[in-house]
């Protein structure tokens, strides 16, 4: 997996576990994607130089602007992408999946498209 892959893959996730919970940590992160600690540590650590997270003393995780835009970006595509895909009659486990894969390489046009599509029906 490419890390522009990956590194969407690791906001979608920080935005989910924010949803959760108040504050989210690289444990929490590694936890929910069962990951080890090393490779969720250079991660972030990649996320924190592209300015998309910050990291307190704390180790609490927050997103700076550009990494919420970008994981409301990604969460979006995600969640509307398995909502499609539920419609045409795809079990659930099977859209998740699915989902995961294609929010990555879907064109903005096909995007918008669909989310019309499913705005209409």
């Amino acid at each position: 997996m490419k890390f522009h892959e990956s590194k969407e893959d690791y906001l979608e996730t920080i935005l989910i576990l924010k949803n959760q919970k108040d504050k989210v940590r690289p444990i929490d992160v590694a936890n929910y994607l069962n990951y080890s600690r090393p490779s969720i540590s250079r991660a972030l650590k990649l996320l924190k130089d592209e300015n998309l997270i910050t990291i307190d003393n704390n180790h609490n995780i927050n997103f700076t602007n550009d990494g919420y835009k970008l994981a409301q970006s990604v969460y979006e595509r995600h969640t509307t992408i398995r909502q499609f895909l539920e419609y045409l009659g795809v079990t659930s486990e099977i859209a998740e999946q699915d989902a995961c894969k294609i929010e990555h390489i879907i064109s903005n046009d096909t995007f918008d498209k669909i989310k019309d599509f499913l705005n209409k029906k």
